[in-house]
């Protein structure tokens, strides 16, 4: 189970992405590959939208 908020700070965006101590192993992968993908899209939306993007994943 996941919930996900978007929190806004002048020019940058933070989303937070609340996930279960079971599945965090899962969203973050093996040596951070899947939390590195995800901030790699990230970033290439902020190119469009002229923002900054920061992800959070917490428990």
């Amino acid at each position: 189970m996941y919930n996900c908020e978007k929190i806004s700070r002048g020019n940058t965006v933070v989303l937070e992405i609340s996930v279960a101590k079971s599945d965090m192993g899962k969203v973050i992968g093996k040596q951070g590959r899947n939390a590195q993908a995800i901030r790699t899209i990230l970033s290439a939306a902020a190119g469009k939208a002229k923002k900054r993007y920061v992800l959070e994943i917490v428990e």
